[in-house]
């Protein structure tokens, strides 16, 4: 008897080392958070050297208790990133109209300006970065990594980010505002999904939640659709060439 349960303890030590040293090497195979930033931002800068700019459609609903209002806009990326919103159609509560959707329209389009653009983006100047691990969405795998800002900026997340394993972008970003929009406004959480147009990632779907001072707790939920990408420099150079031959 006694010698069964020494040949079981010796084979679960054995188990348990094979699975440590197993999980070991399985860690030594995640690159790390210095690594996986750079490769993103490399990336980064070259796809936004190509992109020319975009058009899509974007579609807004919030809920709050028995209120519930929508919109539909269209916005127009420009070749340096600043954005402009048309607004197509609306309809709903008046109050969440006029005091969620148009300021988050006016506060995306101030924060997308050269002058403040920078301060807003995920980058060392702004965030920390440590690696949580690997995870496997409808995109593909990808690492996972805390974001810690380093200053409570409005604009700045504390939270996730999920970085595509395989080309660097960012597909996934969770979490909430490095600090609370208004007074009004608290326990913001929200996920941020991204979606694959070409070679470029673009905004997906936004799901919101956030407690409300007096109205209690808020639902928004943002839809992105109908992208289509301005024509890149090679192919206006190779239009252009075209137009020349033919006059």
């Amino acid at each position: 008897m006694k010698l069964t349960i020494k040949i079981a303890l010796s084979t679960l030590a054995i188990v348990l080392s094979s699975a440590t040293g197993a999980s070991s090497q399985t860690g030594n195979l995640l690159p790390s958070a210095d690594d996986v930033i750079a490769k993103m931002l490399r990336g980064d800068v070259e796809r936004r050297s190509e992109l020319m700019g975009y058009t899509a459609l974007r579609r807004y609903v919030a809920v709050n208790k028995d209120r519930r209002a929508e919109m539909e806009v269209r916005v127009e990326c420009s070749p340096e990133g600043t954005r402009q919103f048309t607004v197509i159609s609306e309809k709903g509560s008046t109050s969440i109209r006029k005091h969620v959707f148009y300021k988050m329209l006016s506060e995306e389009s101030d924060a997308s300006r050269r002058e403040t653009r920078d301060g807003n983006r995920i980058t060392p100047a702004n965030y920390k970065f440590n690696m949580v691990g690997q995870d496997t969405l409808d995109t593909g795998p990808a690492y996972v990594l805390a974001i810690i800002p380093k200053t409570e900026n409005k604009y700045l997340i504390d939270g996730k980010i999920w970085v595509n394993a395989k080309d660097y972008s960012i597909v996934r970003i969770e979490g909430q505002p490095a600090r609370n929009p208004s007074f009004w406004v608290h326990n913001v959480h929200f996920v941020h999904t991204y979606q694959r147009v070409g070679q470029f990632w673009f905004a997906s779907s936004t799901h919101s939640t956030s407690e409300v001072r007096i109205f209690g707790r808020s639902e928004l939920t943002i839809e992105n659709s109908d992208y289509a990408l301005n024509p890149s420099k090679k192919r206006t150079a190779e239009a252009d060439s075209v137009a020349s031959l033919v006059r």
